[in-house]
């Protein structure tokens, strides 16, 4: 079973939304058709039913059985309730969350009553300590539910953001997995799951890895973090010290998927499977890690 863990449904009210928020000319139907006409990228159709049947569409050509994916800001909510519903048991919903949000513990748990799986937190974004006060009450209505919390450590570029000219508020000293350690051990019930491999704090994650059994890492994104690693490092040795701290079991396939007509990043699991099987070092389960953990976790059929 072949499960994402981790991409953006950017439907329509998304691109509404940050269009609204933008201050360049024109109206907000322009300015989301001059964004995705500069980026190469489809403008998400009017129809939510129309945008879930492509992904869905897309998923299947593939061969994914599932996918979880984000609204990526509140306003794009209600359209993930409603993705959810119309694709067939194939998408399951995780929403932004802000902290610091008035009500944001309330808002939590209501997503919760909605169907929402997990929430989606920005630390870098949002400045905000992973341990102080208001993510941890978030992060107790998380786990009142038995859900998950998706933490974005490190490393943080929106690129849309800046194609609609909106600033960049991140702060990457919040973004530090470290800071995470208080609040996984106070709430050992959480799934704390930090994408990206940790997006460029990777001995950070590592050591959060070791020091917390609730923390999982997911896979997502072509990890140009790398880059910025030092010493020269591969997507091969990532997986190998990944999988020493956080074993095939806390480990959790994801592509970042976002927009058409890129679609679903099948060039990044062919990446990730090819890295997987090259391991010498120690006997894989490649289908644990690519579906089998997350299939478990969501409680997938």
């Amino acid at each position: 079973m072949l499960v994402d863990f981790h991409s953006h449904l950017f439907s329509r009210p998304f691109f509404e939304t940050l269009a609204g928020q933008s201050p360049s000319a024109g109206t907000v139907d322009e300015k989301v058709e001059r964004v995705c006409r500069r980026a190469g990228i489809d403008a998400p159709a009017r129809e939510l039913s129309e945008h879930v049947a492509r992904w869905t569409a897309e998923l299947k050509k593939y061969g994914v059985a599932h996918m979880v994916s984000f609204a990526s800001l509140p306003e794009e909510v209600d359209a993930l309730v409603e993705a959810a519903r119309l694709s067939d048991g194939m998408l399951t919903p995780f929403a932004l969350v802000n902290p610091l949000a008035p009500e944001a513990e309330e808002r939590t748990r209501a997503l919760f009553e909605r169907g929402f799986r997990g929430v989606l937190l920005f630390p870098a974004m949002h400045r905000f300590d992973p341990s102080g006060p208001e993510a941890s009450a978030v992060l107790r209505a998380v786990g009142d539910n038995g859900g998950f919390a998706v933490v974005h450590c490190g490393m943080l570029q929106v690129k849309l953001r800046d194609l609609f000219e909106l600033p960049r508020p991140y702060d990457l000293r919040y973004a530090d997995p470290l800071r995470l350690i208080p609040v996984a051990n106070a709430n050992p019930d959480v799934r704390i799951v930090v994408p990206h491999f940790g997006a460029g704090f990777f001995r950070e994650t590592l050591m959060l890895g070791s020091m917390c059994e609730n923390v999982l890492v997911d896979t997502s994104s072509s990890n140009g973090w790398m880059k910025t690693h030092p010493g020269k490092l591969t997507l091969i040795e990532v997986f190998d010290r990944a999988l020493d701290v956080f074993g095939p079991e806390r480990i959790l396939f994801g592509t970042d998927s976002s927009t058409f007509p890129r679609g679903w990043r099948h060039d990044l699991h062919l990446a990730q499977r090819e890295a997987l099987g090259a391991i010498a070092s120690k006997p894989v389960d490649v289908d644990s890690v690519l579906g089998g953990n997350a299939a478990r976790l969501l409680g997938l059929a």
